[in-house]
């Protein structure tokens, strides 16, 4: 017989959002039922954001040691213990998994269930023993890595971003198959961790930002020793005569073969849709994700969904960002809308690339000659230049009237300094107001003042106002 469980709000995954959504709800008074099948946590903690930046952190350390020189510090190669990264890894994981953890969820009043959920009707869901009815669902079951249909792939032996963390033995060779921010910065890391690296990547590397500060990682990640193949067709994988791997491609009509140790899947990443029954529930759906309307309702009105398995913007602070607008919907009754207008996103190599708002072409579209594309290198920078981190660049592009409509940012910290240009679109500031701020010196944040500023250059240092300054002294 199954045990009956009837609550305000019933949430399927315990990722970031859910998690968000959970303590939020449950502390604002609502009855909260979780259930999650996998870890606690999700992606994010588990298998993305936390265990990359931990061992993207043990790559930077590496690289450190052995790039001195200019400072007149002795070139010292690293000698890396890879077992011992991955150990870092855990121990990272390790310390950030109790703010995540069933116990601390329970002892905040919510009913955790460590099982699978499915719908069993439009406000009924099965989760193991337990069936259980809301007023209100949330499906927050995130995404999973994508595997391509490559002739070969599945019988060789590869990682994806849920299992390569586990792996404690540096690859003598890693190939990596995609050439978006998983795959950039994985293969930077174990570059710099003392494997060789390979990136495979069907058009553009980094593909979804500006080309003209994606140039600059990937001089970058070539001067770090990362071969990078653009433009590339993958014909086939197979296991190689010693036991490694051997991809079969094309680049230019031409054929050749890149021979590898590991490889590493990194091709994009699917929703997490199957085996919810949500057919039974009444919510529409395909393999790219939920479908949702601004307020994040399904079809089912009294369903939402939120974060990755909307198939949109895969990033866990959007998916933390739709757990708020939830609460207002589902627990408030307040009709609030999610937009995405002002989304940021950053991609964690070396130089980091942060961006936020339009990218240059659509705004071209829109403004045509009359856009303001306003540019500022690192090396204008005193502090980037006491550093010796002057690789970047700033780029903002403002409409005639003074507007922000986007803004790039390749460089050192770059995902830190785009945060005062986030909340200047969110709060729909013009550019006056972020050249008009006082910026400490000396700060790599000068930056945003500096190209911020130089949206007035043209017009401070015109013939006109010289004539109205000459004027103006003739008055003592």
């Amino acid at each position: 017989m199954a045990k009956a469980s009837s609550v305000d709000l019933c949430i399927i995954g315990a990722g970031s959002g859910g998690l968000a959504l959970a303590a939020g709800a449950v502390q604002m008074g609502a009855s909260v039922a979780l259930i999650e099948k996998g870890k606690m946590g999700g992606d994010c903690l588990n298998y993305g954001c936390v265990p990359s930046k931990a061992m993207i952190a043990a790559g930077k350390h590496a690289h450190e040691m052995s790039s001195g020189e200019s400072f007149g510090v002795a070139r010292q190669p690293a000698e890396v213990n890879f077992s011992q990264v991955a150990a870092h890894v855990r121990g990272v994981i390790g310390a950030i998994a109790p703010h995540d953890s069933q116990e601390r969820f329970e002892g905040l009043g919510v009913e955790v269930h460590r099982a699978e959920g499915k719908f069993l009707s439009r406000n009924v869901v099965e989760a193991g023993e337990y069936r259980i009815q809301a007023r209100r669902f949330v499906i927050a079951t995130g995404s999973s890595p994508g595997v391509p249909p490559i002739p070969g792939l599945e019988d060789v032996p590869f990682f994806t971003n849920e299992t390569i963390f586990d792996n404690e033995q540096r690859p003598e060779h890693l190939i990596v198959i995609g050439g978006g921010p998983i795959g950039m910065e994985l293969a930077q890391a174990h570059r710099r961790l003392g494997s060789k690296v390979t990136v495979l990547e069907m058009f553009q590397t980094l593909a979804k930002d500006d080309p003209e500060l994606t140039q600059i990682v990937k001089d970058s990640m070539i001067g770090d020793g990362v071969t990078l193949l653009e433009g590339i067709a993958i014909d086939g994988i197979s296991k190689s005569e010693g036991g490694g791997i051997c991809v079969r491609l094309r680049k230019d009509e031409r054929e050749q073969e890149v021979q590898g140790s590991h490889l590493l899947v990194a091709a994009g990443r699917r929703p997490n849709v199957s085996n919810l029954e949500l057919e039974k529930a009444g919510v529409a759906y395909s393999p790219r994700g939920i479908e949702v309307d601004a307020r994040l309702r399904t079809t089912n009105k009294k369903i939402f969904a939120i974060g990755d398995v909307t198939g949109g913007l895969q990033f866990t602070h959007v998916a933390g960002y739709h757990a708020g607008i939830v609460i207002r919907n589902a627990l408030l009754r307040i009709p609030a809308k999610a937009d995405h207008s002002c989304v940021p996103w950053v991609t964690y190599t070396d130089p980091e690339l942060a961006h936020v708002g339009l990218d240059e072409k659509r705004a071209r579209e829109i403004h045509g000659d009359k856009l303001r594309v306003l540019r500022w290198s690192m090396e204008e920078n005193d502090r980037a230049q006491a550093e010796r981190r002057t690789k970047g660049m700033a780029k903002a592009l403002v409409s005639p009237r003074g507007h922000i409509l986007g803004v790039s940012i390749v460089g050192p910290h770059a995902g830190d300094l785009l945060q005062p240009w986030v909340l200047a679109m969110t709060k729909k500031l013009k550019i006056g107001s972020m050249a008009g701020f006082i910026a400490p010196y000396p700060t790599l944040g000068e930056i945003n003042k500096r190209i911020a500023g130089s949206y007035f250059t043209e017009k401070l240092f015109s013939n006109s106002m010289r004539r109205i300054v000459r004027f103006l002294s003739a008055f003592g």
